[in-house]
C-alpha cells in the first residue's frame, strides 16, 4: 500500500512538473529580459568636463548645488517645463537650469528632474559643471552664470545606432529636409520653443515623425541657430539611419520613423512592420546577450590564464613607442604610398591616414615655388600643390628647427589624426623623407581670416550675419579640442591667420595639432616661435610667464573677436591717439555706454538683421570677459 501511494505521489509531482515546465521556463526568460534590459532611468547622455574644478564634499558650493537641485525639481513642472535659477553667492554660487520635452504632463516632467538630479550627482561626481540628458527632460548646473549663452557643441547619443537604414534616400533626404525646415521655423515662433511634426514621402514608402526644442532662456534667432547647426551635424553624420536625435546645451531635435511625441511616459510604441522588426531584433538581443556574455567570460578566463603563463604585460611607454610609423599612419613597410590614392587624395580613417609619396607632393607644389606659396608661420611654410586629378591641396612644409625627429612626427600624427571636427582643417595626409616632414591638408581657397577682417576692400564683401557664422565657427572648433575631443588639445597659438575658411566661409582652426607636441619642446624655443608671430594674441601669464590653460586659449579667442567687430589689430592699435591698445579703447567705449562705437562701420550696414545691435554689443561684452588680465575671471 504504501509503495502504491509513493508511485501515485511521484506520478502526480511529474505531471505538475511537466504542467509547471512553461510556466518556470516563462519565469526563467523574464529574469533573464529584465536583467539585459536597458533601465529606463538611465541617461541619453550626460557630459562633465574634464577641466572642470572638483568640489568638496562638505564646501558651501555642494549644499548649495543641493538646494539648487532640489528647487529645478519642484519647480520646473509648475513652471510649464522650463526653470533656471542659482543659489548661493560669490565663489560658491551655482546657476542652474532644466528643461521638459514640450509633450510631456506636470508628473512626468517632476519625475523626470527628479531622476536627472540624481543621475547627474552620479555620473558627474563632485564636478563644478554637469549637464546631462534624459528622454523626457535635461539638467544643467555650473559655477559661471551659463543663462542665454548659446553654444553650441551637438552630441549624439548611442540611441542613434538603434536604427535601420533607409531603404530609398533620395526620396527619404527630400522630405526630411522639409521637415526640418519647418520644424526650425515653428520652433522659433513657438511661445514655448518646442514644435513637433510629420511628413509622408509621395509614394507613402517613407514617413517620418519630428522634435525639436529650445532652452527659453535664448533669443529665438539663437534657438534657429543652435537648430540649424544640430541639422547641419545630423547630415554629415548618421544621416543613413531612420532616426535619430541630436542633444546639445541649448536645443535638442529628434526624428523617428514612429510617432513617439503624445505626451505619454510609456515607452514610444511604433507601428506597422517596424514594430515586428524591432520587436524580433529586441527578443534576439534578450537571447543572445546572456549567452554570449557567458561565452565572452569564459573565453577571457582562458585567455587570462594562458596569458599570465607566457606573456609579459608591456607597460603604456612601452606599448606606443614600439608602434612603427608604417603601422601608425596606415602603411605597410614602404613610405612610398600606393600612386593611386595619391593621385585620387582619397581621406581614409584616422587609424589609416596615409602617408604619401613625397616626390610626388614635390611635383603637386612645383617643388615648393614660391609662385605655390600660401603663408608662413613659426611651425613652417605653406604651399598649394595640385594633383594629377586636379583636386587642390595645402601643404605644410614643416620647420626643422621645430621637430627634433620622427618620433616627434609620429606623436604629431597620432594626435591630428584623432581630431575630427566641422570646425577643424582636415588632415588628409603626411610625407616623410629624411628630415623633410610635410602635412597634407583641405585647400581653404577662401585662405584665411586675417585677410578679410584687416583688409578694407574683401571686409566690405561680408556682411554681420557671415561674420556671427565665423565667430560662432571658432568657437565651436575651440570648444572640441578644449572639452568634446578624445584629447584635450590647448592650442596656444590661436590667430586670425590660423582660422582658415573653406568655400561656404565656414571658419576651421588650423595648427591645432602643432600645439600638442610643444609639450617636448624648451620653454625657450616656445617663446622664441611664438612670441614673433602672435604678438598680441597672447594671454598675459603666457607671454611673461610661460603658464598656459585652456584660459590662454580663450583670451585669443576674445582678442579675435574684438579684431572682428572692430577690423583693427590689436598689435599695432597702440599707436593711435585712442588708447594703448584695442583692448583698452574697448573697455573704455563700455564703461562710457559707447560700445557700438567700437564697431567697425561697413559690418553694420547690413539693414535686413533688425538685432545686430544687440549681437554685436553682446559679443562685445564677451570679448571683454575673454581677454581679462586674470585667467581666473575668463569664461
Amino acid at each position: 500500500m504504501e509503495k502504491e501511494q509513493v508511485r501515485e505521489w511521484m506520478s502526480l509531482r511529474s505531471r505538475k512538473m511537466v504542467r509547471d515546465a512553461p510556466s518556470t521556463m516563462l519565469f526563467l526568460f523574464a529574469s533573464i529580459i529584465i536583467l539585459c534590459r536597458p533601465n529606463s532611468a538611465q541617461p541619453l547622455d550626460f557630459f562633465c568636463p574634464e577641466n572642470t574644478i572638483v568640489y568638496d564634499s562638505n564646501s558651501s558650493f555642494a549644499a548649495n548645488l543641493n538646494r539648487l537641485l532640489i528647487s529645478l525639481a519642484s519647480n520646473t513642472a509648475a513652471s510649464d517645463g522650463f526653470y533656471n535659477t542659482s543659489v548661493g553667492s560669490d565663489s560658491d554660487q551655482v546657476y542652474g537650469l532644466a528643461l521638459c520635452r514640450g509633450d510631456v504632463t506636470a508628473d512626468v516632467c517632476q519625475n523626470c528632474v527628479n531622476t536627472a538630479s540624481q543621475g547627474i550627482l552620479q555620473e558627474c561626481q563632485n564636478k563644478q559643471e554637469a549637464i546631462i540628458w534624459y528622454e523626457f527632460c535635461q539638467l544643467r548646473y555650473s559655477y559661471w552664470k551659463f543663462f542665454s549663452m548659446m553654444v553650441y557643441a551637438g552630441k549624439f547619443p548611442k540611441w542613434n545606432e538603434r536604427e535601420q537604414n533607409v531603404t530609398n534616400p533620395d526620396e527619404y533626404s527630400n522630405i526630411w529636409d522639409n521637415l526640418m525646415r519647418n520644424l526650425i521655423s515653428q520652433t522659433e515662433s513657438d511661445r514655448r520653443m518646442f514644435a513637433t511634426g510629420e511628413v509622408i514621402s509621395i509614394s507613402k514608402t517613407e514617413k517620418i515623425y519630428g522634435l525639436m526644442q529650445c532652452t527659453r532662456d535664448i533669443i529665438r534667432d539663437e534657438c534657429g541657430n543652435c537648430l540649424r547647426n544640430g541639422v547641419g551635424d545630423i547630415q554629415r553624420g548618421p544621416f543613413s539611419r531612420r532616426g535619430g536625435m541630436v542633444l546639445g546645451t541649448s536645443c535638442n531635435l529628434r526624428y523617428e520613423p514612429y510617432l513617439f511625441y503624445n505626451g505619454s511616459s510609456a515607452s514610444p510604441t511604433p507601428n506597422g512592420n517596424y514594430f515586428t522588426e524591432r520587436k524580433a531584433w529586441t527578443v534576439a538581443i534578450f537571447i543572445s546577450v546572456p549567452i554570449c556574455v557567458l561565452l565572452f567570460l569564459s573565453g577571457f578566463y582562458a585567455y587570462y590564464i594562458r596569458g599570465r603563463k607566457g606573456r609579459e604585460t608591456p607597460t603604456d611607454e612601452q606599448r606606443i613607442d614600439d608602434i612603427p610609423l608604417q603601422q601608425i599612419i596606415g602603411v605597410s613597410t614602404s613610405f612610398d604610398f600606393p600612386e593611386k590614392d595619391m593621385q585620387d587624395g582619397n581621406q581614409m580613417s584616422s587609424s589609416e591616414l596615409p602617408l604619401m609619396d613625397f616626390d610626388a607632393i614635390k611635383v603637386a607644389t612645383d617643388n615648393f615655388s614660391d609662385s605655390n606659396k600660401l603663408g608662413q608661420g613659426g611651425f613652417g611654410t605653406v604651399y598649394k600643390g595640385i594633383l594629377p586629378n586636379g583636386k587642390e591641396v595645402a601643404v605644410k612644409r614643416l620647420s626643422r628647427k621645430s621637430w627634433q625627429g620622427v618620433e616627434e612626427f609620429k606623436n604629431e600624427i597620432i594626435l591630428i589624426a584623432k581630431l575630427q571636427h566641422r570646425n577643424l582643417v582636415r588632415l588628409l595626409g603626411c610625407g616623410i623623407q629624411g628630415d623633410e616632414k610635410l602635412l597634407v591638408y583641405d585647400f581653404m581657397p577662401n585662405i584665411s581670416l586675417d585677410s578679410f577682417i584687416f583688409d578694407p576692400i574683401r571686409r566690405s564683401q561680408l556682411d554681420w550675419r557671415t561674420y556671427f557664422s565665423i565667430i560662432g565657427g571658432i568657437a565651436r572648433g575651440l570648444l572640441y579640442l578644449h572639452e568634446d575631443s578624445r584629447l584635450k588639445i590647448i592650442h596656444r597659438d590661436l590667430k586670425p591667420s590660423n582660422v582658415l575658411l573653406d568655400h561656404d566661409m565656414t571658419a576651421k582652426i588650423s595648427d591645432f595639432g602643432m600645439a600638442g607636441s610643444f609639450v617636448k619642446i624648451k620653454m625657450q624655443l616656445i617663446l622664441e616661435e611664438l612670441l614673433g608671430h602672435s604678438n598680441g594674441y597672447m594671454a598675459p601669464e603666457y607671454a611673461m610667464e610661460g603658464l598656459f590653460s585652456v584660459k590662454s586659449d580663450v583670451f585669443s579667442f576674445g582678442v579675435i573677436l574684438l579684431e572682428i567687430i572692430s577690423g583693427k589689430r590689436n598689435s599695432g592699435f597702440y599707436r593711435t591717439e585712442h588708447a594703448q591698445t584695442l583692448l583698452a579703447f574697448a573697455w573704455r567705449l563700455w564703461v562710457e555706454g559707447k560700445c557700438l562705437e567700437f564697431a567697425d562701420a561697413v559690418m553694420l550696414m547690413d539693414t535686413t538683421n533688425t538685432r545686430w545691435k544687440a549681437e554685436v554689443m553682446r559679443f562685445i561684452h564677451i570679448g571683454l570677459l575673454c581677454v581679462q588680465e586674470d585667467a581666473a575671471d575668463r569664461p
